[in-house]
């Protein structure tokens, strides 16, 4: 059988009941997650044996590049024993607190001026050589300015964040208005649908699945500007263990703590896909792969 005419999933005898296809169909399932689990957690390991096969062996510099062993020696000292600066647990609350305040306060700033600026197209006009002007800025060059204006604060911090949110969630949710369905709108408005009513029950839920996908992306962002800020000018927070680790040349110091901001990234994103099912009960599941 060629390969455009192979099934895409198993093949039922005539007769089968319903219950057998569902049977086989949950098992086919958790066979899936398992040969994915399977495969990450394999991969993990040889890349983390690799890179400790390595460095014991001097195939690599450990001085530059460390190894796991020591990484997880030093998360473990500073987990049980504090850091040069006090409790990592203190540190990363520091951390969080700039990155969920600047990621909180950009994404409803952006939301708010995206659906705005997206249902006005005359204020779209007006605004978007602003916009196009302010997004064209690095905004990690914009930490040194406000730390010097801010100070070494959590002001100073939440900005970065902020800036760094902000422009991702505007551009989804101006797109996302400007790609509701005019028919849809068209009709509410034959109904007599206000111009609020119309924002509320078509715009916006017609923008929710690309506002939902920049927020996906913007709280990996809010960190990257904390850190960043901290790096620049900071008492507390990861970043600042970077920059200490950084000065005394600590390899191990530096990865524990991108270590601790991925583990931080992927538990937010996960909050993030679940608050995302609540408030989206409405969208069809998305499509599956069968085989």
């Amino acid at each position: 059988m060629s390969a455009t005419t192979m099934p895409a999933g198993p093949v039922f005898a005539p007769g089968t009941s319903d219950a057998e296809i569902e049977a086989a169909a949950a098992r086919a399932a958790k066979h899936r997650r398992l040969m994915v689990l399977f495969w990450r957690w394999f991969i993990l390991a040889v890349l983390l044996g690799g890179w400790e096969i390595a460095s014991r062996l001097q195939w690599i510099d450990p001085f530059f590049y460390s190894a796991p062993s020591a990484i997880g020696a030093r998360l473990w000292e500073w987990t049980f024993e504090g850091t040069s600066i006090g409790s990592l647990w203190y540190q990363l609350w520091v951390t969080m607190e700039e990155a969920a305040i600047g990621f909180v306060t950009g994404a409803v700033m952006g939301v708010i001026v995206g659906i705005a600026l997206g249902r006005d197209r005359f204020l779209a006009d007006i605004f978007s050589i602003y916009i196009k002007v302010f997004n064209a800025i690095p905004r990690v060059v914009l930490a040194p300015i406000f730390v010097m204006i801010l100070g070494l604060g959590l002001a100073s911090k939440v900005a970065l964040a902020f800036i760094m949110v902000f422009f991702v969630v505007f551009a989804n949710a101006f797109q996302g208005v400007r790609e509701a369905d005019r028919a849809m709108i068209a009709n509410a408005q034959i109904l007599g649908a206000s111009p609020w009513a119309v924002t509320r029950s078509v715009t916006i839920p017609a923008a929710m699945s690309w506002i939902f996908a920049s927020l996906h992306v913007s709280f990996g962002l809010a960190i990257v500007g904390a850190i960043v800020g901290e790096f620049v000018g900071s008492r507390f927070g990861i970043g600042q263990l970077i920059s200490i680790a950084r000065g005394s040349y600590d390899p191990a110091g530096m990865f524990a703590a991108i270590v601790i901001i991925m583990v931080v990234a992927l538990v937010a994103e996960q909050l993030m896909t679940m608050v995302e099912h609540r408030l989206a009960k409405w969208r069809p599941a998305p499509l599956q792969e069968t085989n």
